[in-house]
């Protein structure tokens, strides 16, 4: 009898150590992250800081770029299914990749945005608030040129997030009757979209070749913003007084606007805390919580002269 009951001890100390090896395991998942964006430094410091995020609560994240190629998000997206990981996250319009969601859906796996737009086959989306960023921007170009002037606009219309800066702008452009845009421009991005735009804003410096022609240029994010200032100095033109504002706030941006130039003004987004808020929402997801927001906003600052330097301390 003794000797059945130690016999049994040992079995239950078996399967009790097992069912904490399972529970380890169940602790531990492995997380795909999806995007076509990653030249574009916003996009590089929210994934960096999700994959530090994730890797800090022991998750395996294995970061995707499909360098520009929308159409092969989908097949990744069905690879990481095929993987059988635990959760994806995408930075893409996910109208663009219906086909690669639905597959996870079909899967059980949930897809989270980050930075990408609202659909029904994501958990939520965490994002800044596009259309209050462009009404920022857009309103801070007016009000320096006491609502006259000639405006240059760059756009993105093929990713939600940046889709809506661009409506917001054309919103309250076309509410102010003496401000006219001259050009309404979406740039190759595939390199980030310095390069292009500046070429592309060298054409309408040529187009306008008057002092006093072209009054601002304002851009939906910030790369576009530096490639007008590349050009704008290119061409001599820097002391017409042409603004430039752009959205996002990274290094470059940030340097060119404590230079006290054209460049005048972005906004800073919260990369690191978007990539730390998704890593905590798939966290608690997989932890059983239910997640009714679709869309989670993280808070944005208007940069200017005059604190550029608190951001560059950062």
């Amino acid at each position: 009898m003794r000797r059945l009951r130690n016999i049994m001890l040992v079995t239950l100390l078996i399967l009790t150590t097992m069912g904490s090896w399972s529970v380890l395991a169940q602790d531990k998942p492995t997380v795909a992250v999806i995007t076509p964006y990653l030249a574009q430094p916003g996009t590089q410091f929210m994934v960096e800081a999700f994959k530090a995020a994730g890797e800090a609560k022991g998750w395996t994240v294995n970061v995707i770029d499909t360098a520009g190629d929308v159409a092969a998000v989908i097949s990744r997206i069905e690879d990481a299914v095929t993987q059988k990981v635990d959760a994806i996250v995408i930075n893409v319009d996910p109208a663009q990749v219906a086909a690669g969601l639905q597959t996870a859906k079909d899967a059980n796996i949930p897809v989270f945005g980050l930075d990408a737009g609202s659909d029904p086959l994501l958990v939520t989306n965490v994002t800044s608030n596009g259309y209050a960023m462009a009404a920022e921007t857009s309103t801070y170009v007016i009000d320096r040129l006491n609502g006259k002037g000639n405006v240059v606009m760059f756009v993105f219309d093929a990713y939600p997030p940046v889709q809506k800066r661009g409506i917001i702008a054309d919103a309250i452009f076309a509410n102010n009757p003496d401000i006219k845009i001259l050009d309404r421009i979406t740039p190759d991005v595939t390199d980030g979209g310095i390069a292009d735009s500046r070429a592309k804003m060298e054409a309408v410096l040529a187009a306008n070749p008057e002092p006093g022609s072209i009054s601002a240029v304002w851009a939906a994010w910030d790369q576009p913003a530096l490639g007008a200032l590349q050009a704008i100095k290119d061409a001599g033109r820097e002391n017409e007084g042409i603004v430039i504002v752009g959205i996002d706030a990274n290094p470059q941006a940030l340097d060119a606007i404590a230079a006290n130039g054209n460049f005048e003004a972005s906004i800073a987004q919260d990369f690191n805390g978007m990539g730390a808020t998704v890593a905590d929402l798939v966290e608690n997801y997989l932890g059983g919580e239910k997640i009714t927001q679709s869309v989670t906003y993280v808070p944005t600052k208007l940069v200017t002269a005059s604190n550029v330097a608190e951001f560059i301390a950062k």
